[in-house]
């Protein structure tokens, strides 16, 4: 048991990753369980106890498509009930053909009018799946206050 920490609350670090004013979103699978299935969402994960929430980004950006920022930025808490997000950003500076997708059903480079709209659509899904409501709100918060 970690002290000071909320039991109830799980950890995790995500990342806000962007490329020629897009954002990089993955669209997670589609499996009844887990936080957002089928949702539109960003690279990240658990924070491991007694793990640094920027090495808990970096394990998990590795794990998820092979890549981790030189030098990510803290951005800010994002707290809900059930979990505490910390938010980090930094450049994508690959191009997306060159990112190895390890977790979730596709990625993509979203626009601000995707985000905005809240939706986008999976070629691989062949459809159009919605973006996770917590993470289109931390999208909109950067984009008005850092882009």
């Amino acid at each position: 048991m970690n002290s000071g920490m909320n039991n109830q609350q799980k950890q995790v670090a995500i990342a806000i990753l962007y490329r020629d004013g897009k954002f990089l979103m993955q669209l997670r699978d589609d499996i009844p369980g887990i936080a957002y299935p089928g949702h539109w969402a960003f690279f990240g994960g658990h924070i491991e106890p007694d793990e640094a929430p920027e090495d808990a980004l970096k394990r998990e950006l590795l794990e998820e498509i092979g890549y981790v920022p030189a030098s990510p930025s803290f951005f800010g808490y994002y707290a809900d009930n059930n979990v505490f997000r910390h938010v980090y950003h930094a450049p994508l500076t690959v191009e997306l053909n060159q990112l190895i997708l390890g977790e979730g059903w596709d990625m993509g480079l979203l626009t601000p009018a995707e985000i905005r709209a809240g939706e986008r659509y999976s070629e691989i899904a062949g459809q159009v799946r919605p973006l996770g409501p917590t993470h289109q709100k931390i999208l909109l918060d950067f984009i008005e206050r850092a882009f």
